[in-house]
């Protein structure tokens, strides 16, 4: 792909000066260029984060108008003020995405559309500032009529190899693989540690910049602005459709779709009869694309070329290695609670999920919540990682109150969990997902490599200790379900915690690897990790557990040590039914 992409980069440098007076060809291509750079930008919230955006030709406008208007008032030429066009398009998209990257799915996308429409209505509104319908008249370039658009051709390019280059640098960092995150499972994400408002807010505003940059350049190669052609919505659409053309989400997809629909759109133009075949023709490409390809071009192509892989099942021999784990509890051992549950309440309409649970889990201990179905284990655990949404009651961990922290703030405190139904990021590599979590946050992650440094070669020596070391270029989603709970084990032992809590961690997970599962558990609550664990396996609650809490009903029926537990009648009682003196 590096080879193929770097010699059309060298016809694309070429074209110009092998076929100088080609002026039409040449404005067909910077047109080209200017979509893939908006598309390659729309990206980055768009394919990466998942944050569909109806609206992103907004910040072209915004660009072209910060541009126009400073160069007027100024009398500079725009493209001195281009990059200052990138920043206030920036600066717009910090402001606005911290209200409208609240909103999900539909939603954000209406919003993202109205926004667009009243950037519009404001430069039709503001005549002191933007003339208003009338628009804004820019000097001609300085470079003589010979030239022709071969100047503004190859800024066009620069900015796009440039808006490339940052895409691929961002797709390549932590900050790329949070976002990932985030397009594959918002909630997850922010339950290892991803501060997904942060990454949302700052994808955002990434996205804008190259697009503001272009929006002034734009404005000088039309000499001409106006509300109605700065901000339109059919750009937008074009973006999008670029982007699904060649395949959201991967690097190549938005460039590659972005020269398929400017050259079909440009075709139906010329061919058709005008620009209503120009709509006809993106109105058929979409519905071909949603229909037949719904990934895009290029994910198809690699599929029908790739080899296939068989995943090969477990390393079973990963359990005679020693169990080495890495954590930040305390050395010294402590008897003091680590968590502490305080009449806590939650319910789901008139369904209440806890009643009044309370509850502590020792220091280092190996704690067990157990119960029937439905009892509200699942839920207890969401109130403790903050995914569980309003509720009443107290939330300690170490001393500290934390039911009003958000569920990353609590991951980096120490607190990680696995899923009573795995919730890997199926669409990044097995390695991406252990390498994701965040034990701590700082600007400096952000720019930080995804799979290099120690906590890539940390992630390699915990998949080996699962037995899964050989499959970590491997896609989590093609893994057995089995093999995606041991992933997901490893992924908690990144954040290095202090507390552990196991959703069913046994369960789908190949017998001979269950002793592994027991042994890390074992280890790690030797040096000073504590675990609570919801497990059906009785036998295994009991071999591993102490103390063991009972839930019922959404109620703690009984607590105690396992022998205790085994003999407890109300315990038989919920899982058997009634039971008579």
């Amino acid at each position: 792909m590096r080879w193929g992409a770097a010699v059309v980069l060298a016809a694309l440098v070429a074209f110009p000066f092998v076929v100088p007076d080609a002026t039409y060809e040449h404005t067909v291509m910077l047109l080209a260029f200017l979509v893939a750079i908006q598309a390659i930008s729309w990206n980055i919230i768009s394919g990466f984060a998942g944050y569909i955006s109806l609206g992103h030709s907004v910040f072209l406008g915004i660009g072209a108008y910060t541009a126009g208007i400073l160069s007027v008032e100024w009398d500079v030429n725009p493209l001195v003020l281009a990059p200052l066009s990138g920043v206030v398009a920036v600066v717009v998209a910090l402001f606005v995405g911290s209200v409208v990257l609240r909103a999900k799915g539909p939603a954000f996308v209406i919003i993202t559309i109205a926004m667009l429409l009243s950037f519009q209505v404001l430069a039709v509104n503001l005549p002191a500032v933007t003339n208003g319908s009338d628009g804004i008249t820019l000097e001609l370039p300085t470079w003589g009529r010979d030239v022709g658009n071969i100047p503004f051709y190859f800024m066009f390019l620069g900015l796009m190899v440039l808006a490339f280059g940052f895409s691929a640098w961002i797709r390549r960092t932590k900050f790329g693989t949070g976002l990932v995150a985030i397009r594959e499972d918002e909630g997850k994400a922010a339950a290892i540690g991803i501060p997904t408002t942060l990454y949302k807010s700052l994808a955002y505003a990434a996205s804008a910049f190259f697009v503001g940059v272009a929006g002034a350049v734009y404005a000088y190669f039309l000499t001409f602005l106006n509300p109605l052609g700065a901000f339109n919505i059919l750009s937008s659409v074009t973006i999008v459709l670029a982007a699904l053309v060649g395949g959201k989400g991967t690097l190549w997809g938005p460039v590659v779709g972005a020269f398929v629909v400017s050259f079909a759109g440009e075709a139906a133009t010329v061919y058709g009869g005008g620009s209503q075949s120009r709509l006809l023709v993106f109105g058929l490409a979409l519905v071909v694309i949603v229909l037949f390809l719904p990934d895009g071009l290029l994910p198809a192509v690699r599929r029908l070329f790739a080899k296939r892989h068989e995943v090969e099942h477990t390393d079973h021999t990963a359990a005679r290695r020693p169990v080495t784990i890495v954590t930040r509890a305390p050395a010294e051992p402590r008897t003091d609670p680590l968590l502490e549950v305080r009449n806590a309440r939650k319910a789901f309409g008139g369904l209440t999920a806890v009643d009044g649970v309370s509850l502590t889990v020792p220091t280092g201990s190996v704690t067990a919540l157990i119960g029937p179905n439905g009892s509200g284990k699942t839920t207890l655990f969401n109130l403790v990682t903050g995914t569980g949404g309003a509720h009443t009651g107290e939330i300690r961990f170490d001393g500290e109150r934390i039911d009003g922290l958000a569920p990353w703030a609590r991951a980096h405190r120490g607190i990680g969990r696995t899923f009573q139904l795995t919730r890997l990021f199926k669409g990044m590599t097995v390695l991406e997902n252990v390498v994701a979590p965040l034990a701590a946050f700082s600007p400096a992650v952000l720019a930080s490599g995804a799979v290099t440094g120690h906590e890539a070669d940390r992630a390699r020596e915990l998949l080996d200790l699962v037995g899964l070391g050989r499959f970590g270029a491997e896609p989590a989603g093609s893994l057995s379900y089995g093999q995606q709970k041991l992933v997901e084990l490893a992924q908690v032992m990144v954040l290095q915690p202090r507390l552990v809590l196991l959703d069913e961690p046994a369960g789908g997970v190949h017998p001979d690897l269950v002793d592994r599962i027991t042994g890390i558990v074992r280890a790690g609550a030797e040096q000073g990790i504590t675990f609570l664990v919801v497990e059906h396996d009785i036998p295994l609650v009991l071999d591993l557990c102490d103390p063991v809490f009972v839930l019922d009903r959404g109620k703690v029926i009984a607590s105690g040590p396992p022998g205790a537990i085994r003999e407890d009648p109300a315990v038989l009682g919920a899982y058997l039914g009634e039971v008579s003196g």
